[in-house]
């Protein structure tokens, strides 16, 4: 990705490559480095191998420089070199990002399980370990967009798409006449606008006049829903802000947030947002659809990556209010970025933290972000970077991306939207099944079709809780609650807006009294220790018990009455209460936490000798459940 990144944190990591490695020999290409000359530092380090001077020091450098100028082959050249003596979680995951880049997605899972087995505790390792086979769910994920190259494109990087008011405002290095960044051998950045008119063509596109661009870079431009105020990045050179490095006099800058206003058709009036300061970045701001809110992106402390969503109140004097991390359901270890606070319900962003196509893959959640997050998928996500992705009423919008086939670094693509990104919002309902009354406090875990877990609620007061789903997709439910029976449920797929499942729950604590887990009377044919279905739908019930307490032990015995002879009873009891252990543990209860013990006639309920009625045998013939340990009151 060729674009302004200055991740100041990837300086930092850098440095803590092994500086003993450096040595005269690589003293111009670590001053490049230094610099973020990534550009000239790579082709000093490839000079070093050439000439048999290079060492593991400068194959990670030579990793790093590529990898920052998204030069994948050669990136995924040095890192597996690298590898060979540092399998940092760093590399490792690098290494597998330029391996999908370059289209090896088998080899780049097979590195992702190398990491997720040895990193096991790294958010990027623990969603890949619940889903290893993402990248199939993604590309055989039905296309939403299309996609389309736009003319006004160049060699150099575009990227960007802010769209108002008939203007498209975007950021380009375009501007040859300017000084070249080091980091990536293009000039700086500067906003550009152009006309789109309304056969969709558009006008030359021209940097903007007046204070919004400097010598230093400008970046991504967010536009109020009133049109009045334009918010943009700008590096801070510009107020006289940076710190020095740690090994030299290089000075590095950050990114800070601007303002600007509108006045008879001129941007003007710049002002630095109170929330910049020189010891970390705030970039890529988005407006809200109602002009409160601000997103954007920043690596400053307290957050859970290298860069973190935000969002901040935009007061009525046009002071933020206090950053507000958007938390772990978003953010990753990894890079969040580029946020876009849709006109829809969902709120748009790029992530390598996340399972994706390639480095930067766009994603969308609800702007609470309570529901699952989603990759947009293909042909907005592709295996290189994409990023600044918008999109507006009209189902039109842009998504930038360094994919091949394009004219430059980092293009814009115009995409529209031909299938709904669609919700189905699912009212669950618990009710106890004897009594009707609604069931609170019930956990209700939602599962997609492969039985994944989506989400985990508990129901109100009222026994009701909703999830948001997506649309034609087959879930399932499981519902639990203490001293009810767990019950399961299929919810089909539909496109309706809204879904209401109502889930029974059977009270368990009915049938456990005392020490004993009873059930209705277990029926055998005459003279066989077969499980009937009858049978077969008690002990059901008998697993769902033990299911709801993983510690219980249950003693099963058998008893007949004393018609037939004694020791035939016994014979007969003992094998019906071994049918009755076999069954239960077939049913997935581990064998050491079910016995049994065929009684015969020897403990009859009633003692009523040779007169008994035949109201008395029944009593007698019985399967008992004693707990012997691990019940609600143990």
């Amino acid at each position: 990705m060729k674009k302004i990144q200055l991740f100041i944190i990837t300086l930092v990591t850098l440095s803590s490559f092994n500086m003993t490695a450096q040595n005269d020999n690589t003293k111009s290409a670590d001053k490049h480095f230094e610099k973020l000359e990534f550009v000239a530092a790579a082709k000093d380090y490839a000079k070093l191998v050439e000439k048999g001077e290079a060492d593991a020091y400068v194959y990670k450098r030579l990793a790093e420089a590529n990898y920052n100028t998204f030069n994948t082959v050669e990136a995924e050249k040095w890192y597996a070199k690298a590898l060979e003596t540092d399998s940092s979680a760093d590399m490792l995951f690098k290494y597998s990002e330029m391996l999908k880049a370059n289209g090896k997605y088998e080899a780049s899972n097979a590195q992702m399980n190398i990491f997720a087995t040895k990193y096991g505790t790294d958010d990027r390792a623990i969603a890949f370990n619940a889903n290893p086979n993402y990248l199939d769910d993604i590309l055989k994920s039905e296309e939403k967009f299309t996609v389309k190259n736009l003319d006004f494109n160049t060699a150099a990087s575009d990227f960007g798409g802010t769209f108002k008011d008939g203007k498209l405002y975007f950021t380009s290095a375009r501007n040859d006449s300017r000084r070249t960044y080091g980091w990536n051998g293009q000039p700086y950045l500067d906003v550009y606008e152009l006309t789109v008119s309304e056969d969709g063509s558009f006008s030359e596109a021209n940097a903007l006049s007046g204070k919004i661009n400097t010598k230093y870079h400008e970046g991504i431009a967010s536009i109020s829903p009133d049109g009045s105020t334009m918010y943009f990045s700008r590096e801070s050179f510009f107020e006289n802000m940076y710190e020095k490095s740690e090994t030299g006099n290089t000075k590095i800058s950050v990114l800070q947030l601007f303002k600007a206003t509108k006045s008879e058709g001129s941007w003007g009036g710049v002002e630095a947002l109170n929330i910049n300061t020189n010891t970390y970045s705030v970039k890529n701001p988005s407006v809200s659809k109602d002009g409160s809110t601000l997103y954007f992106a920043s690596d400053m402390p307290g957050g859970f990556g290298l860069y973190d969503i935000y969002k901040a109140s935009i007061g009525s004097n046009g002071m933020l209010g206090t950053p507000e991390n958007l938390g772990s359901k978003i953010n990753t270890s990894g890079q969040e970025m580029f946020p876009f606070a849709g006109d829809d319900a969902y709120l748009y962003f790029s992530s390598n933290g996340h399972l994706g196509l390639g480095n930067l893959d766009v994603f969308y959640t609800e702007y609470s972000g309570n529901r699952v997050l989603k990759n947009i998928g293909a042909p907005i996500n592709s295996k290189a970077d994409d990023f600044a992705f918008t999109i507006y009423e009209d189902k039109n919008g842009f998504v930038s991306s360094n994919r091949g086939g394009g004219k430059g670094s980092d293009d814009i693509y115009a995409i529209r939207e031909i299938k709904p990104l669609c919700d189905v919002n699912m009212i669950v309902s618990v009710e106890n099944a004897e009594t009707g009354e609604k069931v609170a406090n019930a956990s209700v875990t939602l599962y997609d079709f492969k039985g994944t877990v989506l989400a985990t609620q508990n129901t109100n007061a009222e026994g009701v809780t909703t999830f948001k789903t997506d649309c034609d997709i087959e879930t399932s439910l499981k519902v639990t609650k203490e001293e009810f029976e767990d019950n399961a449920v299929t919810v089909e797929a539909t496109k309706d807006e809204n879904k209401t499942v109502s889930v029974d729950l059977t009270p368990i604590k009915k049938i456990i009294i005392a020490d004993k887990v009873v059930l209705d009377p277990i029926y055998f044919e005459f003279n066989k220790a077969d499980i009937t279905p009858q049978g077969a739908a008690e002990l059901d019930r008998l697993v769902s018990v033990m299911t709801k307490y993983p510690e219980m032990i249950i003693y099963a015995t058998s008893h007949t009455d004393n018609r037939g002879k004694a020791g035939y009873n016994m014979s007969l009891s003992d094998r019906r209460a071994k049918s009755t252990v076999a069954y239960v543990v077939s049913k997935g209860i581990a064998v050491t936490r079910i016995t049994g013990e065929g009684k015969g006639e020897t403990e009859p309920l009633a003692d009523c000798g040779s007169s008994c009625t035949e109201e008395q045998h029944q009593l007698n013939r019985r399967s008992e459940f004693t707990i012997v340990s691990g019940g609600p009151g143990n």
